[in-house]
């Protein structure tokens, strides 16, 4: 058993291990209320769980795709049987509503298990070439083979918004190419993924092969990234902690992929369609209380549709229900702690100081418990503001005018991120131009929708990399030729 009456287990090399640092509560944002006990990992055991992930390398990347995607898919149908227990817990870690944990978090985490249950091909032809005789040797044809390999060892470090959907998008993939993995989970919620660890175990996987270790203290995620055994680290987050990453990743070469922060911009154009651009953007408030990287923050209205705009995204935010994440009719739930409260109440109040309008929003709302945000919106606000530029991460957007095609532009241009943006205009070629000039790893047009086969990253601050569908197996593989005379 590994969740004992006084807290929950790591999980090393295939066995649950009691944590040499203890326990901390995991607290339900909504009700403020201990949910669980994680354990707390010392860094020897983190080392180990590295070690662990080493010495299980070898027989898990000559295993037959076949037999890992087997196991995958075994996994996926355990997670899928349990939705009610998991997406329970999920919305107790999280706050998230009800159907969001159920659709969005462990439903998405089953279909990713099962997306990867799908072996792809691993190897592909190159033409022939047709060398001239020279100082390599004899005039002949050579043939030529790219084959993806495994990295080998991939710590995967996990974001707080979504504890099934985000580590099942890398563990999949990466399990998939023959990599193993050590997983560190956000420690604001690391509790599911010692779930998906259970299903991992019972689906077949080796020992080794998947590794959880977590812990509040920053240490448990530094010995992850510097051990000797990881070649690879598949980090979501903030820019910030990304970079540090970076640094230590620098100085042994190791692989990374790096999905941080967003601050995306809203291009809405004279011709939109004023409900769509609306309901759009509105999932801002909705969507994890606006704890999204991929949320469109930043709105961008050309100044024709600008005061209509702002009135509609204010309706919009005033009619979302604001509550118990498990009542069927609540659509916005807590953040993820008071701290983060704190943290998305003293942006709103900064821009306040700087000149913004709160149109709506910008206070607690009227519950005895919880760390709720009332969904904001902010207008006359300029693309210098600190609340235009920074990651809030909360239910808040900023509404900034501008004037011709040109302008829009630019200003969706000015910023140190570039992970999704966003295009609304009745008029389709038009809104093909503007997408194509956007630095933005993604860009929607006339939807806030995703296409799960679509590359996924960031351009400039908001990443390195990208996964998601194909890509994903791309990301946790190196690429080797073989050539050979024809």
């Amino acid at each position: 058993m590994n969740a004992p009456r006084d807290g929950q287990r790591l999980f090393l090399g295939g066995a649950w291990a009691e944590p040499d640092a203890g326990s901390y509560e995991v607290v339900d944002p909504a009700t403020e209320e201990t949910v669980g006990r994680a354990p707390e990992a010392s860094e020897d055991q983190v080392l180990a769980a590295c070690a662990a992930a080493r010495e299980a390398f070898g027989a898990w990347s000559r295993t037959p795709a076949a037999e890992r995607a087997a196991v995958l898919g075994r996994a996926a149908d355990l997670i899928r049987s349990r939705l009610k227990e998991y997406a329970d817990l999920a919305r107790a870690e999280t706050g998230a509503t009800t159907g969001t944990a159920r659709a969005m978090q462990v439903g998405v985490a089953a279909a990713r298990f099962r997306r990867y249950a799908t072996v792809e091909p691993a190897e592909w032809p190159i033409p022939p070439q047709i060398n001239e005789a020279g100082p390599m040797g004899k005039a002949g044809v050579m043939g030529a083979l790219a084959v993806r390999q495994p990295v080998g060892v991939v710590a995967c470090i996990t974001s707080y918004n979504n504890p099934w959907a985000n580590p099942a998008g890398k563990v999949a993939p990466a399990l998939a190419m023959g990599n193993t993995v050590v997983v560190k989970p956000a420690p604001q919620d690391p509790l599911s993924v010692y779930r998906m660890a259970e299903a991992l175990e019972e689906a077949g996987a080796p020992p080794g092969v998947l590794n959880v270790v977590s812990g509040r203290s920053a240490g448990v995620g530094r010995a992850a990234v510097a051990s000797p055994d990881v070649d690879m680290v598949s980090f979501t987050g903030s820019t910030a902690v990304g970079q540090h990453i970076a640094e230590v990743c620098g100085r042994d070469m190791k692989r990374q992929l790096m999905e941080l922060g967003g601050k995306g911009a809203a291009v809405v154009l004279d011709d939109a369609d004023l409900g769509s651009a609306v309901a759009g953007i509105g999932t801002t408030f909705s969507f994890y209380s606006g704890q999204i990287c991929t949320a469109p923050t930043r709105v961008l209205v050309q100044r024709g549709l600008y005061d209509r705009l702002v009135d509609g995204l204010a309706a919009y935010a005033r009619r979302l229900t604001v509550g118990d994440p498990a009542a069927p009719d609540t659509v916005v739930g807590p953040v993820i702690s008071a701290e983060h409260r704190a943290r998305v109440e003293s942006y709103v109040e900064l821009a306040r100081k700087e000149g913004a309008t709160v149109v709506t929003g910008g206070e607690r709302p009227p519950l005895e418990k919880g760390f709720y945000v009332a969904p904001t919106v902010l207008a006359d606000c300029t693309n210098d503001m600190r609340a235009a530029r920074e990651e809030i991460f909360g239910p808040v957007v900023c509404v900034i005018p501008f004037d011709d095609e040109e302008e829009g532009v630019a200003l969706a241009n000015d910023s140190d991120y570039g992970l999704v943006d966003y295009v609304w205009s009745a008029d389709v070629a038009r809104a093909f131009r503007v997408a194509r000039r956007l630095r933005a790893g993604g860009v929607g047009i006339n939807t806030v929708g995703r296409n799960m086969e679509a590359p996924f990253g960031g351009f400039k601050r908001s990443g390195v990399g990208r996964d998601v569908g194909s890509y994903a197996l791309h990301a946790y593989s190196e690429v080797q030729a073989i050539v050979w005379p024809g």
